[in-house]
């Protein structure tokens, strides 16, 4: 199953909003599951800074189409509310914790 982290960025903290996406991203990979976490490109802006913030949105929303489903970390995000709608229109489940979603049966 491909999931796709929804989660904050700027709101707050951002080195603990990154982290917290990799510590969810860490844990989902090490029970199977592949993963996207747009924070990831936190690293990617700092050695190649894109001032047009739509880059970033117009890459994770082709990313967020692939997925399976969404899980929505806690904390105050436009974009991460933005996302969370565009899944819900396409059907897609969004899961709140990396321990509700559903391992893959084979």
């Amino acid at each position: 199953m491909k999931v796709y982290i929804a989660c904050p960025y700027t709101i707050g903290d951002v080195t603990m909003n990154v982290r917290s996406s990799i510590l969810a991203q860490d844990y989902l990979e090490s029970n199977g599951f592949m993963v996207y976490n747009p924070l990831l490109s936190h690293f990617q802006h700092l050695v190649l800074p894109h001032r047009d913030v739509n880059h970033w949105y117009e890459k994770d929303l082709k990313w967020l189409l692939e997925c399976d489903c969404v899980l929505r970390l806690e904390g105050e995000s436009v974009g991460a509310d933005r996302e969370v709608k565009i899944a819900r229109e396409r059907g897609m489940p969004i899961f709140y914790s990396v321990f509700d979603i559903p391992e893959e049966r084979g």
